[in-house]
């Protein structure tokens, strides 16, 4: 087993049983192995459903580093990334994802992650509704933003 997914496992592991979340772990390591971060997740212990195993390790990573940057660095994890992981991966900038599980497995044992990926690939939204409504008021702000190079009075 890859040293470093057999880490991912084990925090996964680890996290199960001392009843943080579910199975699932993270590791990011730099070009030359050295592990930067590691995370499990942690959604039932933090009562918070972002706190999974892969925004975990990034958000550790990120802090431990002083970055939000983490395009030099590689991540393992236990499972396929969600959307919402996958996501926060491409904005972190990491380019090399190593998983084991992927979303089917998840979904095997009860997870939705196969469910959204559907839903977004299809375009076909059954999971929530979704409208845009005051965009001109909201928009105003983003306009402030941008026009002050991301600098706000």
């Amino acid at each position: 087993m890859n040293k470093y997914m057999k880490i991912a496992k084990d925090t996964a592991t680890k996290g199960m049983k001392n009843l943080e979340g579910g199975p699932f772990g993270a590791v990011i390591v730099d070009k030359t192995g050295n592990i930067i971060a590691k995370g499990n997740n942690k959604v039932i212990k933090e009562k918070d459903p972002t706190a999974h195993a892969e925004i975990v390790a990034i958000r550790k990573a990120c802090k431990k580093l002083d970055t939000n940057d983490l395009s030099n660095y590689i991540l393992y994890t236990s499972c396929e990334p969600c959307p919402m992981c996958l996501a926060a991966i491409i904005w972190a900038n990491i380019k090399q994802i190593y998983f084991a599980c992927d979303r089917k497995d998840a979904k095997e044992i009860g997870f939705r992650d196969d469910d959204i990926y559907e839903c977004i690939k299809k375009n076909k939204n059954n999971l929530i509704s979704l409208k845009q409504i005051d965009r001109d008021e909201c928009f105003k702000i983003m306009k402030e933003y941008s026009d002050n190079n991301g600098i706000i009075y």
